[in-house]
Order: structure tokens, then C-alpha cells, then sequence
């Protein structure tokens, strides 16, 4: 099954939708690849759920637009509903149409004339093939964001508040890149760091002296000689616990700018996230390595982060934009004390 929306300008005055010919005034045309251009319930649902609409409302829905009252939608119906919630969107999906159009239009001329160009000619073309690409990907980052966002906010809404899930606290194996320099903590006036974009991410005083609190925790463990000696038990409470992240990533000097921007913008989308209780970033003083720390309610709340389009995007980029792969450690810790001492 196949669905999709083409939109173009219209030239004339007023705005119509044709829905059964392709015409220079605003289209919208759905095309179906089944046999008789129809969508039985199974096959609406199959292909409209999106994990937070019901099957009921689904159903709801499906006999909202099957104005015919056939237990069918086609392609008639289904236009003529969307059509009517477009808003803004109609702009958008038109401007893509024209975008569509644009970069076919590039890329077949790049192609017959790509080869009999001189260097530098060769040189812009990939350049502006480059920009386009990440003029586009910049884009897609902030749709899926909004997608994540305003999914996660109707499930909260139906759900309710998630019941975090005790688990054991997992120590790294590895000691190495670990140990952070002393002076190097994070404080808003320490000359020796700088926040990526600075005066975007304003950290508030409470985080900024727990997130030391923790690095000077790691520091003194480290140094200390560990004893597999029993001890005593606490028993911690189920709601005690909150996940914490760090990521390390050294990034190479020409892509520090692209970096930036996809870090900006994963630290924005994550920031928004449900569960996601604070995110900070530090950037070594003449260093291209960034700390970044992430406070998380639970470890399955952070799993499903891990899922997100914007957090894969952001994986993603970084094969291209780091020296080493990242050092990534993660400590469940007892909430409660983090808070309070």
C-alpha cells in the first residue's frame, strides 16, 4: 500500500483541490496500490496506527472518513478529509512539490554536464550538493523531533506518569578516559570551558553542582583501592533511582561547526523527551572533546531514547564527525541522595 500528497501552487485565485488530475492549481492526489483503490478497516489500520492512536479510535476515525459508508475508504474520500485539516501544512507540502521538482531538475543537469566541467567547476557542484544535504537533513532533524514530541506528549497524556523499573546498578569496566580534570568542572564562569552555542544552554546552579558533585565521586573512586569486602545492604526505594550518562566525543577540527549544529539540536530534542530530567555539555579548553551529561528518570526510559529518529540521526553523524569512536558511561544512582546532599 502506498499513500502519498502531491501540492502545487495555484495560479488562479481561491483554492481548490482537484483531486482526480494533476494540474498547476493546488493538488492533492492519493495514490493506493491495491486492485480496486480501496482501504478495508485491516488495511487503514495497518497502515495509518502510529503506536498512540486506539484501534478504537482508529475505527473512529476510520468512519469519519468513509463519508459513503461503504466499510471502504478510496482515494475521493481520503483527499477530501486531509484536505481539510492542512493548515499551514498546505504551504509546506506545496513547497515541497516545488522543491521536488527543483533538485530533479539539479541533479539532471548535474549529470550531463558533471563530466565535461573543469575542476573547479566539479568543486562547487559537490559543494552545493554537500550544503543541499545538509540544508535538508537540518530539516528532517526538526520534523522528527516534532514527530517524537508530540507522540511522547499524547502517550504521557493517556498513560499517565511511568513506573520506573528497579534495577541493579552497572559499573563500567573500563577505568580509562574516564577521570575528568579537576579544574575543568563545570561552573558558568570557568574561562577554561565553553558551552556549544554559548547562552543557549544556561545551566541552572542545582544541576551544575550536582553533575561536579558526581565528577568528583568518579575521581576519589577511582583512586581508591577497591575491597571485595560484604557489606552492610541498603535497601533502596523503587523510585530512588535515576540513570545518569556520560558521553565523551572527540571531534575532528573540520567538522566541529556540523557538530555543533547536530549536537544543538539532539540536546533540544532530547531536552523534551519525557523522562529526560536534564541534559549539560561541557567542551574542554583547547580541545576538540565535549563531556556531555545526561540525568534520566529510569534506564528503560533512556532505552527508549536510544530508539528516537533524532538520537539514531545523531549516532549517525558522529561516525563522520569524531576522531574516535565515543566513551560512553552510564551509573544508576540512588535519586534521593544525589538530590539532598
Amino acid at each position: 500500500m502506498f499513500f502519498v500528497f502531491f501540492l502545487k501552487k495555484k495560479e488562479s485565485s481561491g483554492k481548490q483541490f482537484g483531486i482526480k488530475t494533476k494540474q498547476q492549481s493546488i493538488e492533492s492526489i492519493c495514490s493506493l496500490s491495491l486492485d480496486d483503490g480501496k482501504l478495508s478497516f485491516d488495511e487503514f489500520k495497518s497502515y495509518f496506527s502510529d503506536g498512540v492512536l486506539t484501534a478504537e479510535e482508529l475505527k473512529e476515525l476510520f468512519h469519519a472518513i468513509d463519508t459513503h459508508n461503504t466499510d471502504n475508504v478510496d482515494t475521493d474520500e481520503l483527499c477530501e478529509y486531509f484536505s481539510q485539516h492542512l493548515g499551514e501544512y498546505e504551504n509546506v507540502l506545496a513547497a515541497l512539490e516545488d522543491l521536488n521538482m527543483s533538485i530533479l531538475k539539479a541533479m539532471d543537469k548535474t549529470k550531463k554536464d558533471y563530466q565535461e566541467s573543469t575542476h573547479l567547476e566539479q568543486f562547487v557542484t559537490r559543494f552545493l550538493l554537500k550544503e543541499t544535504t545538509n540544508q535538508l537533513h537540518s530539516l528532517q532533524s526538526s520534523l522528527e523531533c516534532a514527530m517524537e514530541t508530540t507522540a511522547e506528549q499524547t502517550r504521557q497524556e493517556k498513560q499517565g506518569p511511568v513506573k520506573p523499573e528497579v534495577l541493579p546498578i552497572q559499573w563500567s569496566g573500563r577505568r580509562s578516559n574516564r577521570r575528568l580534570q579537576r579544574n575543568s568542572s563545570i561552573s558558568p564562569n570557568n574561562p577554561l570551558l565553553c558551552l556549544v552555542n554559548s547562552g543557549v544552554y544556561d545551566e541552572d546552579n542545582h544541576w551544575t553542582i550536582q553533575v561536579n558533585r558526581l565528577q568528583k565521586l568518579i575521581d576519589r573512586l577511582e583512586q581508591r583501592e577497591i575491597r571485595l569486602e560484604p557489606v552492610e545492604e541498603e535497601v533502596l526505594e523503587s523510585k530512588s533511582h535515576i540513570l545518569i550518562v556520560q558521553r565523551q566525543l572527540s571531534v575532528q577540527e573540520d567538522e566541529l561547526e556540523e557538530f555543533r549544529l547536530a549536537l544543538r539540536q539532539y540536546m533540544e530534542c532530547a531536552s523534551a523527551q519525557t523522562g529526560c530530567l536534564h541534559i549539560a555539555v561541557q567542551r574542554l579548553a583547547n580541545e576538540s572533546r565535549f563531556i556531555l551529561y545526561e540525568f534520566w528518570e529510569h534506564n528503560n526510559v533512556w532505552k527508549n531514547h536510544l530508539q528516537t529518529n533524532y538520537s539514531k540521526t545523531f549516532q549517525r553523524g558522529n561516525v563522520d564527525f569524531l576522531e574516535i569512536p565515543e566513551t560512553l558511561t552510564t551509573m544508576l544512582v540512588p535519586g534521593k541522595n544525589l538530590l539532598l546532599r
